[in-house]
């Protein structure tokens, strides 16, 4: 395989587009080094921003759980349940 195929491939396989990973590798046979090494760090911004929202995605999830899992704790507590679910009459305090 070829040093141009193997930029294809590698950049198809961090996701690019086909058609963009092709321009590259283009600019790349044509001896446009630097316009290929800025155009891949344009693409790594564009992936670290993926990654930055898909975390912030992430984080809010952990927060709708951790408050469901609080509003669940606070109502068997108010039905009296304890920490396990169990009511008095099974703990043998009712």
């Amino acid at each position: 395989m070829s040093m141009k195929e193997q930029l294809i491939q590698g950049l198809s396989e961090a996701g690019c587009s086909k058609e963009t990973a092709k321009r590259i590798g283009i600019l790349y046979e044509a001896g446009s080094c630097d316009e290929v090494l800025c155009r891949m760090k344009v693409l790594r911004c564009v992936l670290i921003d993926e990654m930055h929202e898909s975390q912030r995605r992430v984080d809010r999830m952990d927060f709708l759980i951790r408050h469901q899992e609080k509003q669940m704790k606070e109502r068997k507590r108010g039905q009296g349940h304890d920490e396990e679910g169990r009511t008095e009459t099974d703990t043998g305090l009712g």
